[in-house]
């Protein structure tokens, strides 16, 4: 069986996967990373390059919050964590992308050639 391409993200994808990740507690980007390409089965890959500026944008913002502690190795790592403020952009920016992708799959496959 052949894998499917990697997908690109589109612009603003990156912040709510990074949201959603962070939903059930704190991480690091590297754990961050490694839970959005595992969670959508290695379609999605985060570079170091991407998720660091999206990281920090997402604190200027207040969206989320970071913390300096000791990984489950021992090493000191930056820790995010979602805040109040985040969870309420969470939430609408999830209904966003359920209404697109709801219009996406209207507009791929009309409902009068769903049998062609």
């Amino acid at each position: 069986m052949n894998r499917p391409s990697r997908v690109e993200l589109l612009q603003g994808t990156l912040d709510l996967l990074i949201l959603r990740t962070l939903m059930p507690g704190p991480s690091h980007g590297h754990a961050i990373a490694r839970h959005i390409q595992q969670t959508s089965e290695d379609l999605l890959q985060v570079e170091t390059g991407s998720l660091y500026p999206a990281l920090h944008r997402l604190e200027a913002q207040g969206w989320i919050a970071a913390s300096w502690e000791l990984s489950d190795k021992g090493k000191r790592a930056r820790y995010y964590r979602l805040t109040a403020s985040g969870k309420k952009q969470l939430a609408a920016e999830q209904s966003k992308w359920e209404a697109f992708s709801r219009a996406m799959g209207l507009i791929l496959k009309p409902a009068d050639q769903e049998g062609a």
